[in-house]
């Protein structure tokens, strides 16, 4: 079954109504700004690390994250950000496409459900790719792509919702998720993309139980570091969560629980003012553990707050990202585990920080 008419216009009309070849953008009366000619020189480092088989892959990563999946994942969504769709004819749009057939081909390895951290990307990677699957809904070249599309789809979304009812060995880890699908504790940096994913998926029309986002929200409030009153709300209004619950938050780790439990619909929770304040008051370098990841959360997770917040949390974001970049377009690791990661994660990355001013994933507008 193909999403409803209705649903599937909902979710192209941004990507319709602003994604200009570049030969219109003078037609269309805009002229292009310095994080347009940023993030086109990204998708030309992109286009030339997409191998023969359709996957995006830095070769001097290191071996454990070449990660065909996750890192082709990321690059899709890197150029859908910015206004690229599948169906596009252009270089861009044609390397989507080839990129979504190789995450959607037959691969015995993934398993009856669909298994996507079987490249050695574990449960980041299904996260990563289903939540890239789900914003593609809709979005398939031909009706059989599409058919598969949606076919994967729903069995990589049941893997994780199975994989969050193993029990847990810690009571405060309920509701979340670790490395392996079979996981009996949880960690913020996993469950954070399981999050995305489901909330994607609903908004996509897939049947997503209330119950698995009510379980996620309450595990990602459990992360919030703070004390509690009587009434269990957090007495500490510049905060944020942790890795683990009970741990004091990090960059990466405040910017990722903010955003997913705006996701979820918590936009006014004390959890969300608390770490909404931390982040406003953090002086970001990019320097930072996990930079360009706490990034990816940081930019979006601040758009959604008011407007001062949002403008300024932008201008940051643009001014931090924009002097990293390379001659060819790509962005590199400061940080050891992410310049090991490879430049086709970072610059994915980078890439989706900085094109939150398009909204054109429908991931952005909610």
């Amino acid at each position: 079954m193909l999403l409803p008419c209705h649903e599937l216009s909902r979710r192209k009309a941004a990507l319709l109504g602003m994604a200009l070849p570049s030969a219109a953008w003078a037609a269309a009366g805009r002229k292009k700004d310095r994080v347009d000619i940023a993030t086109d020189k990204a998708a030309e480092y992109l286009l030339k690390s997409q191998e023969r088989s359709g996957a995006f892959n830095d070769p001097n990563a290191r071996q454990s994250a070449r990660n065909g999946y996750a890192m082709t994942a990321l690059g899709i969504m890197a150029l859908a950000s910015i206004g690229h769709q599948p169906v596009d004819p252009s270089p861009q749009g044609r390397a989507i496409k080839k990129a979504l057939d190789f995450i959607l081909r037959n691969d015995p390895q993934r398993g009856r459900l669909e298994y996507f951290g079987c490249d050695g990307s574990r449960m980041y990677g299904h996260g990563i790719t289903t939540l890239c699957l789900t914003e593609m809904m809709g979005m398939g070249v031909t009706r059989a792509q599409e058919s598969r599309l949606r076919e994967v789809t729903e069995k990589a979304l049941q893997l994780i919702l199975v994989s969050q009812q193993q029990p847990k060995r810690d009571p405060r880890h309920r509701g979340g998720w670790r490395y392996m699908p079979k996981s009996q504790d949880s960690d913020l940096s996993v469950s954070v993309w399981q999050v995305m994913s489901l909330r994607s998926a609903k908004n996509s029309g897939l049947d997503v139980p209330k119950d698995a986002i009510d379980m996620a929200v309450r595990y990602l409030k459990r992360s919030y570091y703070s004390p509690r009153n009587a009434r269990g709300l957090p007495t500490n209004l510049r905060s944020g969560c942790g890795y683990l619950p009970g741990q004091p938050p990090r960059y990466s780790t405040a910017a990722a629980g903010l955003l997913s439990l705006q996701v979820c619909g918590e936009y006014d929770t004390a959890e969300v003012r608390g770490s909404t304040n931390w982040l406003a008051n953090k002086r970001v370098t990019p320097t930072e553990q996990w930079f360009y990841y706490g990034t990816y959360y940081y930019s979006q997770g601040m758009q959604k707050r008011p407007r001062p917040i949002a403008e300024r949390a932008r201008q940051i974001t643009e001014d931090l990202l924009l002097k990293l970049q390379r001659a060819d377009g790509s962005w590199s690791g400061m940080d050891g585990m992410e310049r090991g990661a490879g430049r086709v994660y970072c610059t994915a990355l980078a890439t989706l920080s900085l094109s939150v001013k398009h909204h054109f994933l429908p991931i952005y507008q909610h």
